[in-house]
């Protein structure tokens, strides 16, 4: 997994600020999920931009690609995010998952055993035992291709791009979980953000 976020889709954006800030501290305000990560960010976007919830923008180094962002703030956590983050969060990472469709599917060709009784599939929810035993000997037949490739061989998986979908949100929104199959670990308080 890649170590620096450079592309985030936007999850809210609130061009005067959040309202539950005083007036006089409030600044336009841009909440952004990561791409490689799934980083939670809160960034403060340029000024006279517009930009639309689910919109993907460069956040990476190259200050001169930046063409929508001018600070970014810090990671902050899930529970820092606004209502409509919260709303919008599920469906923006389903269309991350799609968009890195190869890198998903390398995960099911190549995730490993745990422990003697257990697999990581099994970390995904509603995969249970037998469907993950159908995906270890289909993969050892052929690898898999894309998403549409795994439903075709496997009986009864309908969706794996929200298998994986659902664990990403699952790890970004219980800071307990014990394995992080996606995602970085959660903040802590004070934790800064390192491009």
């Amino acid at each position: 997994m890649e170590t620096t976020e450079e592309y985030v889709y936007v999850l809210d954006y609130l061009p005067e600020g959040r309202g539950d800030v005083p007036p006089h501290r409030r600044y336009p305000v841009v909440y952004g999920i990561g791409e490689n990560q799934f980083t939670i960010l809160e960034l403060v976007p340029k000024e006279r931009i517009t930009l639309s919830i689910g919109d993907r923008i460069y956040i990476g180094k190259d200050a001169r690609k930046r063409e929508k962002i001018k600070k970014i703030k810090g990671r902050i956590g899930y529970s820092d995010l606004t209502g409509t983050a919260h709303v919008e969060m599920p469906y923006v990472i389903h269309d991350i998952v799609k968009h890195k469709e190869e890198y998903f599917v390398n995960f099911f060709n190549n995730a490993p055993a745990i422990s003697t009784r257990f697999h990581v599939l099994e970390l995904l929810p509603g995969l249970g035992k037998k469907m993950m035993l159908d995906i270890l000997d289909e993969r050892r037949k052929n690898l898999f291709t894309s998403f549409t490739d795994m439903t075709d061989r496997i009986d009864f998986l309908r969706a794996p791009d929200k298998l994986v979908a659902k664990r990403i949100e699952l790890e970004l929104t219980d800071p307990d979980q014990k394995y992080r199959l996606f995602t970085r670990p959660p903040i802590t308080q004070g934790t800064p953000y390192r491009q």
